[in-house]
């Protein structure tokens, strides 16, 4: 291992490096080793870019930039294509917020479908029942595309879409009322393609596996499955995974304009918002030009960074989240990190922590506190200060944000 500028060179026999920006954070070996293990494969360009929020994932490492040529890695992706944030800034000022802001959450739980209720009892809370106008409208943006890939590939129809679109899902899905710097109030949220990406994502990490098998293929993990570009499902692949960003954009926007409303009926007041809001994937695959080659970058919880270009940073519950400017650094594929990055799974944050923990760690934000939000504790991710001085090569500060109302899913 050697220090190259602000990163971490991790080199192999057989492999692609591996450029890590961990200076000062966690990394641990169950994530480094599945890195190694994708570098090991052919189609890898140039080498693997990790960003300081990186941790184990489920068939990738999370906080991983995986540029390919001529194939793809679905499981790389994920199954929640295009999850991403959202932020706008308003007209308002804190002062203007009322001292107790529990009207102001209820009444982004009103506006977004959050959660999910299990099908043992009855209609999903997290899911539309009569379709809004604005979400009609919207799906009918979508429709047409969406019918085209369910032709080829039926299975993908089985799936929650229009009534998922404009809702906000379950785990570190959120919606948060934030003061910056400037006293000035933002909403954000975070979200994805919601069941209708799972079910693409799902299938062709299905289809890739056969494809595997089909041509006897030996990978050093089952989730490196992968379909070659001019094989049978690579085409309708990217264009199932393109349409679900699309469909990941529009869910932000609607749950977006949804906020909004909701939040100047409880106002009561006239307030501006910025036209031109901040709306950023983190789970994607993007067609780019990189090192001499054009590629497919897959950004595994990374943001886009190049140069000029804005993006968001999350920290968890009670910490601080960052809109940032990147600084377009060749050697992170221009990219950054997507947020904190946990340290501790879900059922060990519950074992561990207790409700008193999660309240005080969550004191002055305007959030449930129960027992089903502990796994979401600041304590279960890594230092949000520390992951942004890793990576202060790879993007600037705009804006600090610290949320005063937090809506989890």
């Amino acid at each position: 291992m050697c220090k190259e500028h602000n990163y971490t060179v991790l080199t192999g026999e057989g492999s692609a490096p591996i450029k890590a920006w961990i200076n000062d954070v966690p990394f641990e070996p169950e994530a480094e080793q599945q890195l190694r293990n994708i570098a090991q494969m052919e189609m890898i360009h140039s080498h693997i870019a990790v960003m300081p929020d990186v941790h184990l994932g489920k068939g990738a490492t999370i906080g991983s930039v995986i540029p390919s040529v001529d194939a793809v890695i679905p499981a790389a992706v994920g199954v929640d294509l295009g999850c991403g944030m959202v932020a706008t800034k308003t007209s308002l000022t804190a002062s203007q917020l009322p001292d107790n802001l529990e009207a102001v959450r209820h009444a982004f739980e009103a506006a977004v479908p959050h959660g999910r209720t299990s099908r043992r009892h009855g209609r999903d809370r997290g899911a539309w029942h009569d379709i809004p106008d604005i979400v009609a409208n919207s799906w009918s943006t979508l429709e047409k595309r969406f019918d085209a890939i369910t032709d080829k590939h039926p299975a993908i129809a089985h799936s929650n879409n229009v009534k998922h679109l404009g809702t906000m899902g379950t785990g570190n899905h959120f919606l948060e009322l934030c003061i910056d710097e400037n006293d000035s109030v933002w909403i954000m949220l975070h979200s994805g393609s919601r069941g209708v990406g799972n079910r693409i994502g799902t299938y062709f990490i299905s289809m890739a596996r056969k494809e595997m098998e089909r041509h006897q293929i030996n990978l050093p993990d089952k989730d490196l499955a992968y379909l070659k570009e001019g094989s049978d499902y690579f085409d309708d692949y990217v264009e199932a995974v393109e349409w679900a960003q699309d469909f990941a954009r529009k869910n932000r926007e609607v749950m977006m304009a949804n906020a909004i409303a909701a939040f100047r009926k409880v106002m009561g007041i006239s307030f501006m918002v910025d036209e031109i809001a901040v709306n950023c994937h983190h789970n994607y695959i993007s067609r780019e030009h990189h090192f001499g080659k054009d590629c497919y970058v897959t950004r595994k919880g990374a943001v886009r960074a190049q140069k000029g270009e804005l993006g968001i940073i999350p920290g968890s519950m009670g910490a601080r989240s960052f809109i940032v400017r990147g600084l377009g650094n060749p050697e992170s594929f221009n990219s950054c990190s997507h947020g904190a990055g946990r340290v501790m799974s879900r059922t060990k944050a519950k074992k561990i922590y207790t409700l008193d923990d999660q309240i005080k760690a969550t004191e002055g934000v305007e959030c449930r506190k129960d027992k089903s939000v502990i796994d979401e504790i600041p304590h279960a991710y890594k230092d949000i200060e520390k992951v942004m001085a890793a990576q202060s090569d790879l993007v600037e500060v705009v804006h600090t944000l610290k949320q005063v109302v937090c809506v989890k899913g």
